[in-house]
């Protein structure tokens, strides 16, 4: 399993929709700001690196956060996504607090 070096991700809107989104009003901390590409996953709960069809275990690619209020993945959670890098295969795993 090879591991992607880490990278920041840092959400810009891109419409004016997007920008009129409010913050989080509830959840504190880094909630909304945890998004990343390669590095390892943030588990919030145990962890759980998918295998591919394969049989080999997949590389974490990204997390990608709860975005606010309104767009929350299962009780401020996070999606994390796996690639194989043989098979080109992708799976999704979402977590919550």
């Amino acid at each position: 399993m090879r591991e992607i070096p880490p990278f920041k991700l840092i959400p810009e809107p891109l419409t004016a929709e997007a920008t009129a989104l409010p913050p989080f009003k509830w959840a504190g901390g880094d909630i909304g700001r945890r998004h990343r590409l390669g590095g390892r996953p943030d588990f919030i709960q145990s962890p759980n690196v998918p295998e591919c069809t394969c049989g080999k275990k997949m590389t974490f690619y990204a997390q990608l956060d709860s975005i606010n209020d309104e767009f929350v993945l299962a009780d401020c959670g996070m999606i994390y996504v796996f690639v194989c890098f043989d098979c080109f295969e992708t799976k999704s795993v979402l977590q919550s607090c």
